[in-house]
């Protein structure tokens, strides 16, 4: 009896889907009515007449972004006042420039901006935001404000995405600006105790691009952490250590590990050796070769770093 029971409901859904099948099979084919022209359907080229498609191409967001491209004339005239105003702090490509100013591709006031209306307070009176560079008031008349906004709004127009640089060229910055015999006077008074005159000779041939060199001595010889090319090398950035024993037995080698409990050391066959810390024992004297640069490190003055890497650029 049981059987019976449950092959009657499968018994009905197996007709139930026969028929919902034969009814699909026997519906007629509708053709879907075919697109006008520049309506986006088959035979219309994308973007002709088409709304936008694809994730992000929708209407632009801010209102900068909505307004008509500038005149050319006035973009022209608006670059020009940029590079004397602006550029310093903002930089070349809008990104911020040396003196610290914000990244204006990012900026509300710039986004919210349609004909320099937002950005022509700032300018004349000022700003000054808790963690950012002060910005003081300028006095620009304010057609030459609304140039400057229609340079800026036509270079985030044509940005390939956020925080992205503007299309075209990349910007050649000179950074050899400094002076090279007040930099030889800073290495003299700084730099002789470490390094002679003849082990820097010839390292703006051996580091011939002027930030890599800059980089490389501000750092200390480390060549972007990667063991000082052209000039220390790797050998003269080892960091050692000395660990003398309670019985004055010492090991010197490669320092591995240093902390309140263990010093690591690796000795010049390539076995290590581990010491237990108690307190002061074992004694640990450790040589770093670049202590000093860490030190000098906070007292540069921006000065100071220019006129260094004009002076070593000049050591062919």
């Amino acid at each position: 009896m049981r059987s019976k029971t449950l092959l009657a409901p499968a018994a009905f859904l197996l007709l139930a889907s026969l028929a919902v099948r034969l009814g699909a099979q026997g519906a007629p084919q509708q053709t879907p009515p075919a697109a006008p022209p520049g309506a986006g359907g088959q035979g219309a080229p994308q973007g002709a007449g088409a709304p936008p498609q694809g994730r992000g191409r929708g209407l632009a967001t801010f209102p900068a972004q909505q307004r008509p491209p500038g005149d050319p004339e006035v973009i022209r005239r608006g670059t020009g006042l940029y590079g004397v105003y602006c550029r310093s702090c903002h930089g070349a490509d809008l990104r911020g420039g040396d003196q610290g100013g914000p990244n204006l591709l990012r900026s509300q006031v710039v986004l919210n901006d349609q004909n320099g209306e937002t950005i022509l307070p700032v300018v004349q009176q000022g700003r000054q935001n808790p963690g950012m560079a002060v910005m003081p008031p300028l006095n620009i008349p304010e057609d030459d404000v609304k140039a400057i906004a229609t340079y800026i709004h036509s270079v985030t127009a044509s940005a390939r995405g956020q925080g992205a640089p503007p299309a075209g060229p990349p910007i050649e910055l000179n950074i050899v600006v400094g002076d090279p015999k007040a930099g030889q006077a800073y290495f003299d008074s700084k730099c002789t105790a470490c390094h002679t005159a003849a082990a820097v000779q010839g390292i703006g041939t051996r580091v011939p691009d002027p930030m890599t060199l800059q980089n490389y001595w501000v750092g200390g010889g480390a060549a972007g952490g990667r063991g000082g090319r052209g000039g220390g090398g790797a050998a003269q950035s080892v960091v050692t250590a000395t660990v003398t024993e309670a019985n004055g037995q010492k090991t010197e080698g490669r320092l591995v590990r240093l902390d309140d409990f263990y010093v690591v050391v690796a000795l010049a066959d390539g076995a290590s050796r581990s010491f237990r810390r108690d307190g002061d024992v074992p004694k640990v004297e450790v040589k770093d070769p670049r202590e000093a640069h860490r030190k000098l490190l906070p007292t540069y003055a921006d000065k100071d770093i220019h006129d260094v890497t004009a002076y070593l650029v000049t050591l062919k």
